[in-house]
């Protein structure tokens, strides 16, 4: 039988090509509810919170002179599969000169069908379509999640992904995760759970360092569009063969490529045959 990560290999090197609620004094008269837990002490954490990540220091401090081992798209800390036989749909919205595009029609197909999605903006996309943007961030179908400030391969000695030169140490690495996670909190109100780096190439170091800023670092086990350069029949294909429990990459910021058409076919019969489609954070 061939494996899972044999079966996405040949499409692999296309995948750059594209790219709580405050408490209320209670009314006069009204019974004493359940009495507040005391304030915890002066520079005492509190429990209830959750800690702050680190600050750019102590993560430079802590890896600074780290050489890495490793590098590609399937590292320790890198996820490609979800639990339950499920699928989860990822798409990337790259950005960039030839990237800002807005696939509308493969969206709405995901709307009329329901099926959700993990969608993985870069800055430079934000910036060119805040309309859309503001209408996926209101749309609950689907989860937004960090896809880097520059659209870099996300390494600590600048190793280079299809052509693509990778952030050149832990700085730029920094910078490339923290920078647009701090413009999707901004604009959300709240911080991206899921990174998933330009190229979707690591290596350990910066693997550890997204998960320090708070963000779970997203892989794929199926390449669904090949960098938005599959035919539709090549997606439809592909995804048809995807097995449970894959993610699934595919674009959906070029609009004139195949993936919109492939999905608007695949996506039916994969419904009708009991296929459930999850949120990464699902």
């Amino acid at each position: 039988m061939v494996g899972r990560r044999t079966v996405v290999a040949a499409a692999l090197g296309l995948a750059a090509a594209a790219c709580a609620a405050p408490r209320r004094a209670a009314p006069p008269g009204a019974p004493a509810g359940p009495s507040a837990p005391a304030p915890a002490p002066s520079g005492a954490p509190d429990p209830a919170r959750p800690p702050a990540p680190p600050s750019r220091e102590q993560v430079l401090a802590r890896h600074a002179g780290q050489l890495p081992q490793q590098w590609g798209t399937d590292l320790p800390g890198v996820v490609a599969d979800v639990p339950g036989g499920a699928l989860a749909l990822t798409f990337d919205a790259c950005g960039g000169p030839g990237g800002n595009g807005y696939d509308a029609a493969l969206i709405g197909t995901l709307r009329r069908l329901r099926v959700p999605a993990t969608l993985f903006l870069n800055s430079r996309w934000v910036d060119a379509n805040p309309g859309p943007f503001a209408e996926l961030a209101a749309d609950p179908l689907f989860e937004l999640g960090n896809h880097g400030t520059a659209h870099r391969p996300l390494s600590v000695t600048g190793r280079s992904a299809y052509g693509i030169t990778g952030t050149a140490d832990p700085a730029a690495a920094y910078r490339e995760v923290a920078d647009n996670r701090a413009k999707l909190a901004g604009l959300l109100g709240r911080a991206p759970g899921w990174f998933r780096s330009g190229t979707a190439h690591y290596d350990e170091v910066a693997v550890a360092l997204v998960g320090e800023l708070g963000e779970r670092v997203a892989g794929f086990a199926v390449n669904g569009d090949g960098g938005a350069t599959f035919t539709p029949g090549q997606v439809a294909a592909t995804l048809a063969a995807a097995p449970p429990g894959s993610i699934v990459i595919s674009h959906f910021n070029h609009p004139d490529a195949g993936t919109g058409e492939g999905y608007a076919r695949a996506l039916p019969a994969l419904l009708d045959a009991g296929r459930r489609f999850v949120r990464l954070s699902d």
